[in-house]
């Protein structure tokens, strides 16, 4: 039973990383295309919201779920499958982190431009290209965990 009920945490965690992850990025972007300083303020706002009480909290709890379950089924956490996807967890999170800052920045500079009725200032378009860019890497990662989760592919990694 408890078994279970990890699997389903892990899962659902998994489930939000990929979903809000996907839902951010895509809510940004659209929110980007217009280059209205006020629509973005308030759409990145939301996304620095959104990735706090989600994002993070399922970051947390992933490796805590992954272990305990690998634990009570009695996976080695250096099984080729997860090992790698701890490697990609941490790829992940290496693009995630400047990520998190990146929004706020853009949040900041965007409340900024609205507030001044400016246009959006080239150190946004700047920092908007670097977060755009994360993205690619990030999203890959979270998704060739996903695969070697569901698959638990026989790989030798040491």
């Amino acid at each position: 039973m408890l078994a279970e009920l990890l699997l389903l945490a892990h899962v659902i965690g998994a489930t939000v990383l990929l979903g809000t992850g996907a839902g951010i990025a895509f809510f940004m972007a659209k929110a980007h295309r217009t280059q209205a300083p006020e629509l973005i303020a308030h759409v990145a706002g939301t996304v620095v919201i959104a990735d706090t009480i989600f994002t993070a909290t399922a970051v947390f709890l992933q490796p805590v779920t992954g272990y305990l379950l690998a634990t009570i089924i009695g996976w080695p956490l250096g099984e080729g499958w997860i090992a790698l996807s701890l490697i990609l967890y941490v790829v992940t999170g290496l693009f995630w982190l400047p990520v998190v800052w990146i929004q706020v920045r853009l949040r900041d500079l965007a409340r900024a431009a609205a507030t001044a009725g400016e246009q959006l200032p080239p150190e946004y378009f700047r920092l908007y290209h670097i977060w755009f860019a994360c993205g690619f890497p990030a999203f890959l990662a979270v998704i060739g965990i996903l695969w070697l989760m569901v698959n638990k592919p026989s790989i030798t990694l040491f």
